[in-house]
């Protein structure tokens, strides 16, 4: 397999985008052709299956008032899916609002990812062995907050790295360039990956920055910026994977720049795509559909069919009822246990309303 060549892209940005897979799922660039196996293969497309169902699902839910929040994810799953197959679980996510399918994958139960949804305390508590922090809100924080773990794992000696994801419109946001250029001058083991859907909400790219491509903004901070198809699981697996090998290595961040397009609105919470992007550019993105792509390269291969693609859909269907399930029967969250979460050391003020909540509820 030919290697990026990271330090030459240091210095010159990348303008022509990695591809292996085309959108009829032929293979167009043998060199950077990943070093999966059938079985790992298989385990992806059903990673990025996954994705899709729990985004379908995760709506009509959420249309039914039994879920809150949620931002969709379907035309992703390449780049979201195939660049966190490349990480280990010893690996520290630390992800935006849309990024709750990566984080479901790096070991948080789905039942808790509908409680953050929810807004439930419950939906917070992670089990200590999982590295990776709640999604993030606030655009581009999550930078800012990646550059501090990947030091921090640095420091420890660790030979893990900390990995991030926001869409093309966290790049124009502060946090994004002052964590990239913090974690390029300490050389922090980072990886910070950019989704760019081309619109921040209805904001379209061409309006947030006038650079030709995204990820030469990685040049500003002496870092390497790759720009991928992210509608092609294999040439976002292979970025991420030789981008982590990098880093690990002691040789600093990466920027990764995903071309990708989310099919549905910015979030359930009143956007309307329709409104500011036109027929015609869905179903020309629609056309490079990552789960099209992938399934016609493992049919062809001889290691998928309809019957298992059937059998598997069940599956999930069935694994997101026992998640609903176990969300809807917690019990109800109480004014007093909220106000109990607000601090560390809570304020007379806040002590006041916990006294006038627990006399109210009983407790």
């Amino acid at each position: 397999m030919v290697q990026l060549d990271f330090e030459k892209l240091k210095h010159t940005p990348q303008y022509q985008t990695l591809q292996v897979l085309n959108e009829n799922g032929e293979v167009v660039n043998q060199d950077m052709m990943s070093d999966l196996t059938d079985d790992q293969l298989v385990d992806l497309f059903k990673q990025m299956i996954w994705s899709r169902i729990v985004d379908d699902r995760t709506t009509k839910l959420n249309r039914q008032g039994r879920l809150g929040f949620f931002a969709p994810t379907a035309g992703e799953e390449a780049s979201q899916m195939a660049s966190n197959y490349a990480m280990t679980k010893d690996d520290y996510l630390l992800g935006g609002y849309r990024d709750v399918p990566e984080l479901v994958k790096h070991g948080l139960p789905l039942a808790k990812a509908f409680m953050w949804s929810k807004g439930m305390v419950n939906g917070n508590k992670y089990e200590a062995d999982l590295n990776a922090m709640p999604p993030q809100i606030i655009i581009g924080a999550q930078y800012v907050q990646t550059a501090g773990v990947a030091l921090g794992l640095k420091k420890k000696g660790s030979k893990a790295f900390a990995y991030t994801y926001t869409g093309d419109g966290g790049t124009s946001q502060g946090d994004f360039y002052e964590g990239m250029n913090f974690a390029g001058a300490f050389k922090a083991p980072a990886l910070f990956i950019v989704q760019n859907n081309l619109y921040a909400i209805s904001v379209p790219r061409e309006l947030q920055t006038a650079a030709p491509v995204l990820a030469q903004k990685a040049v500003a901070v002496g870092i390497p910026g790759v720009v991928v198809d992210g509608m092609d699981a294999l040439a976002v697996y292979t970025a991420a994977k030789q981008a982590r090998d990098y880093i690990v290595a002691g040789n600093g961040p990466v920027m990764l720049e995903t071309l990708t397009y989310r099919y549905g609105p910015h979030t359930l919470s009143g956007d309307d795509p329709k409104r500011y992007r036109t027929k015609e550019e869905e179903d020309a993105w629609h056309a490079k559909d990552p789960l099209t792509r992938m399934r016609k390269f493992l049919t062809a291969k001889g290691i998928w069919s309809e019957e298992q693609e059937t059998a598997y859909e069940k599956e999930v269907e069935a694994e997101i009822d026992d998640a609903i399930h176990e969300v809807e029967s917690q019990p109800a969250e109480s004014v007093t246990e909220y106000l109990k979460n607000e601090f560390v050391e809570t304020p007379p003020a806040i002590q006041k309303q916990i006294d006038e909540y627990t006399a109210k509820e009983g407790k």
